[in-house]
């Protein structure tokens, strides 16, 4: 926890923009600053630290997201998009924009979100068909074919309407710089249940990590803990796709970091994945902000750059943790 109020102070007081400490102290405690910092303190109030803030809601809810799906599918390779939640999102966003004529961030979240759910209530309807019910294959096969078809749907309108075209292309980057606090509070009553719930099946998910048989001899109930799971998947993937756009890595790689530190134990895996995740979205965020002076890089796309290298270099030290 000190890591990440040490990290979210950094977001604070660093940007494109160089401000004196004093002033970034200035506005946290909502002190009278010079009048002539008058502009930077306006400057943190308004647009640091609600980005600040939007990126500890999306990077903790991409985080328990991918912690919880990989341990749903029982695929150390899961992430949001396996499940179509980022193609149901990205495609409700284009026809928000293409036929409703939406062009503000606010208007998108609710049409991303419903695309997300809507996306992953499909999947689930078509992966739980048949006697066995819902499986781990079946869930991701169904989830390849809807993401697949959606975001044909996706290229589809964006390549026949440059407009809407222009438009998709700055959310789906993944961008925390909007500063926009109405956006987290749409977000935050979605991610705060998800967080609730999540924590809650973790020692559910250790009884399924040892087997169907098994966890059914624990007494564990299957159908409920996988539906409660994707209830909970999302909530929090659909609401943080929703406030930033679809960010890759984040998902991926926090739960494979938080298992080196604690191993596979659902019961701390959920709760570290919860911390780092928002860590690593916020270095990164940071990171994309100095690299580019005085303009600055997305942090999805940091997030694509810096991230992967780091994750291919865990691969390869064989440090994984087995689910």
């Amino acid at each position: 926890m000190a890591a990440l109020a040490a990290v979210a102070a950094l977001s604070i007081a660093v940007g494109t923009k160089s401000i004196p400490l004093g002033t970034v102290l200035d506005a946290l405690d909502g002190r009278a600053s010079l009048p002539e910092r008058a502009q930077d303190v306006q400057f943190i109030v308004e647009l640091r630290i609600p980005r600040t803030l939007l990126g500890l809601v999306a990077g903790i809810a991409l985080g328990l997201g991918g912690a919880l799906l990989q341990a749903l599918t029982r695929n150390p390779l899961a992430e949001s998009g396996i499940l179509g939640l980022d193609a149901g999102a990205a495609a409700a966003v284009v026809i928000a924009i293409q036929v409703f004529g939406i062009g503000s961030l606010t208007g998108y979240i609710w049409f991303a979100f419903a695309g997300a759910a809507g996306a992953f209530t499909v999947v689930y309807l078509l992966g739980s068909r048949g006697r066995s019910g819902a499986s781990p294959e079946r869930l991701a096969l169904a989830g390849a074919a809807v993401d697949a078809a959606l975001f044909a749907v996706v290229y589809a309108i964006a390549l026949l309407d440059s407009s809407t075209f222009d438009r998709y292309r700055l959310w789906m980057v993944g961008n925390l710089a909007t500063g926009d606090l109405s956006v987290l509070y749409g977000v935050l009553p979605f991610v705060t249940a998800g967080v609730l719930l999540a924590l809650a099946l973790g020692p559910s998910l250790n009884a399924i990590a040892l087997g169907e048989d098994s966890a059914r001899a624990l007494g564990a109930n299957l159908n409920r803990t996988r539906v409660l799971s994707a209830v909970a998947i999302t909530l929090l993937c659909g609401a943080a796709t929703a406030a930033v756009g679809p960010i890759a890595f984040v998902g991926l790689a926090v739960p494979h970091i938080a298992r080196t530190i604690v191993g596979p134990d659902q019961r701390w895996l959920l709760p570290y994945s919860l911390v780092l995740a928002p860590i690593l979205l916020l270095l990164a965020d940071v990171a994309g902000r100095l690299l580019a002076r005085p303009g600055e890089l997305q942090a999805g796309i940091v997030t694509a750059f810096l991230g992967a290298p780091v994750f291919l270099a865990i691969i390869l030290r064989r440090r994984i943790v087995p689910l």
